[in-house]
């Protein structure tokens, strides 16, 4: 138990470092090893259930013995930029698991359902000897994408009363679905939701596994948990391998150059200058 306790506060503090990019966080990011393990992204509209899903997918592989990372990203106020960081919550039942570990972060800004240091801190997570890594998006609806140039393998939560199935197969969410989960199924039209989705896919001639579940209940898990095996173990080539790898490289050289730009001198400088008559955001952000 010491050991594990040990352990959890290693990565805990490696994490923090490495968001806070404190002390020798650096060294810490370029000593990490490749790693093989599987970083899965589950993401969709609030509402849709994806805590539930995460929680019953923990115990689900808690029952085959595995050791799981859940990196749970929750909204940041443009405000105060605090967080309320709610899965700590919902997830409050697998927190003292010697198997699991979770850590929650803020968006911190950013857009698309992800934070700021996502990929840094995926990579540590990774690093640390999970057989999963999940990554639950905030759910921000459509724009929701980003998560498709981080993860190897993408799980989109629908529910039945979503709305126009057709309308959510023209949106950018659904374009990077590796597998669709239509959660919450023992709600009325389920079954002819999911099979309108089966219908339109095949019309795009896309492959793409749809499954029911009832997360809160555990339905449907056990073959949710088997599709996502096979998807991982299927031997096929991640046609968005390298588009994931540039998305990382991208995110890193953005951020290497922004490195100089302070937010909170940014908002004085801002407070300062929009109180003029012929203020222009534009003219003043291309000043830095």
């Amino acid at each position: 138990m010491q050991e594990h306790f040990a352990r959890v506060k290693d990565l805990a503090r490696r994490i923090t470092k490495v968001e806070n990019e404190s002390d020798n966080y650096q060294a810490i990011l370029e000593g990490l090893h490749p790693s093989k393990t599987p970083l899965i992204g589950i993401t969709g509209a609030p509402g849709a259930g994806k805590s539930s899903l995460v929680n019953a997918l923990i115990s689900y592989w808690l029952e085959q013995g595995k050791r799981i990372g859940i990196v749970a990203v929750d909204p940041t106020s443009p405000f105060n930029y605090g967080a309320l960081l709610g899965d700590r919550l919902r997830m409050a039942a697998h927190f003292n698991q010697e198997q699991v570990f979770i850590r929650s972060v803020g968006t911190r800004g950013s857009l698309g359902g992800l934070c700021e240091k996502i990929v840094e801190i995926s990579d540590v997570m990774k690093d640390a000897d999970f057989d999963f890594v999940l990554i639950e998006t905030v759910g921000v609806g459509q724009s929701e994408v980003e998560i498709a140039g981080l993860a190897d393998m993408t799980i989109v939560v629908l529910t039945p009363d979503g709305g126009d199935d057709i309308q959510s197969m023209k949106s950018g969410i659904m374009e990077i679905a590796d597998l669709i989960v239509v959660n919450k199924a023992d709600r009325p039209h389920a079954d002819g939701y999911a099979a309108n989705l089966i219908r339109h896919l095949h019309e795009q001639d896309r492959e793409v596994p749809v499954l029911k579940t009832v997360a809160t209940e555990n339905k449907g898990v056990d073959a949710l948990g088997e599709a996502m095996l096979h998807h991982l173990e299927s031997g096929r080539i991640n046609q968005k391998r390298n588009w994931l790898l540039t998305e990382k490289a991208f995110r890193l050289i953005q951020k290497s150059r922004m490195r100089d730009i302070d937010r909170n001198s940014l908002y004085d400088d801002v407070s300062r200058e929009s109180s003029q008559s012929d203020f222009n955001i534009y003219a003043f952000a291309k000043k830095y």
